[in-house]
């Protein structure tokens, strides 16, 4: 029997690694924790990852951390909430504060284009094995078959990614609790019949002078408890706050940031880290760091009381389902986007078909793969 500090220090050196290693953006790093918890270590089964993925979808914030957060949660209950989230959350802010010094110092970034150039395709393969898995569990008939090809094609066409998760996850549980009813030989409800239309889609559908470290603090808790979406999303909101309103930081500092978080391992929101650095120094990046992510435990915190009770009751539990088909779809449409940028000729071609070929005979662990991937980049580009 484990005791929790074996358990604690599981956690720690996983999300410590990962830290390290999960590049590709929000997709790519749940593909990895998934092969980690549920296929290599079994810590949770296929329908609770799941339910976790459907969930932290429903919220604001970096949906890769706080699925960390919840397998910290799950393994090793409050203090491993916090272990796994810190740990997975850590080596990236680390990472992208050293390039903040060298930002400030030398007046530029490295670009990171050969090492991505590499790792792009195989995280193509690793994204598609953990949908494929996914699926397999989320997929259970039919219906939820319809609404997961439904969401892609919604996510393709532009419609809000919230708008895809609410409006299916209601049309599922409408659907569902129709059929039920009609079957005890009750009829339909009115009151369950708007939940089943797809109406609720379209309705749904060197520091810089002046700068206050508590302000810093409340802009990026702003934006960790309201930010819904992409980097691009992120981009939006700090451009807001930080270029047009206060005046800190110009238009090309912050697409430096943007891109900084963009190639660099674990988070996109480590952006704050930056950010931080280059308008505060050290105390900037741990004030902008802490005010992004801490609202990501607080929700956490809250979802991992609600959701067990929803897969309880015959209807959310139904809403649930609906829900996590539309995100799987969700993260198929993202996987389609970065594919056609991520396979841009022969070899990155070849990457990623050998990456996929690894990953379903052999079962290697995905991080090594990342390793590969990058090493072959980085070769590829200095003998261009």
């Amino acid at each position: 029997m484990e005791t929790t500090s074996q358990r604690l220090g599981e956690l720690a050196r996983l999300f410590t690694r990962l830290g390290f290693t999960a590049f590709g953006g929000p997709a790519a790093h749940i593909a990895m924790m998934h092969d980690e918890v549920v296929v290599r270590r079994r810590w949770l089964d296929e329908q609770h990852f799941l339910d976790m993925i459907g969930a932290v979808n429903l919220v604001p914030g970096p949906n890769s951390t706080e699925m960390a957060i919840h397998v910290g949660y799950s393994r090793a209950g409050w203090r491993g909430l916090l272990v796994a989230g810190t740990c997975f959350i850590l080596p990236a802010a680390l990472i992208v504060g050293v390039l903040a010094w060298a930002y400030t110092r030398y007046g530029q970034t490295p670009q990171g284009l050969a090492l991505m150039y590499g790792i792009k395709p195989v995280i193509i393969a690793i994204v598609l094995q953990a949908l494929i898995r996914l699926g397999q569990t989320a997929i259970k008939g039919p219906l939820l078959a319809v609404a997961g090809a439904l969401a892609l094609g919604l996510y393709l066409a532009g419609v809000n990614e919230l708008a895809v998760l609410f409006g299916l996850g209601l049309a599922v549980a409408g659907i569902q609790m129709a059929r039920w009813q009609m079957s005890a030989g009750r009829g339909v409800s009115p009151a369950l019949l708007p939940l089943g239309l797809p109406a609720a889609l379209a309705q749904a559908a060197s520091g810089a002078p002046g700068v206050r470290l508590d302000q810093l603090f409340l802009v990026f808790l702003k934006v960790g408890a309201l930010l819904y979406g992409s980097g691009y999303v992120l981009l939006a909101f700090l451009r807001n706050d930080l270029v047009l309103r206060l005046g800190w930081l110009t238009d090309q500092q912050l697409l430096d940031a943007v891109a900084i978080g963009q190639f660099t391992p674990g988070p996109v929101f480590t952006t704050a880290t930056f950010v931080g650095y280059v308008l505060a120094g050290v105390p900037g990046a741990v004030v902008a760091t802490v005010g992004i992510f801490l609202p990501a435990f607080c929700f956490v915190a809250l979802l991992n009381q609600i959701v067990p009770a929803m897969r309880r009751s015959p209807w959310t539990a139904a809403l649930l389902d609906g829900i996590n088909v539309a995100a799987l779809g969700l993260m198929a449409g993202v996987t389609w986007q970065l594919a056609q940028a991520a396979v841009v000729d022969w070899l990155t071609g070849l990457l990623a078909v050998a990456a996929a070929l690894v990953l379903f005979r052999f079962k290697l662990n995905s991080a090594w793969l990342v390793l590969a991937g990058g090493i072959i980049g980085l070769a590829a580009g200095s003998l261009g």
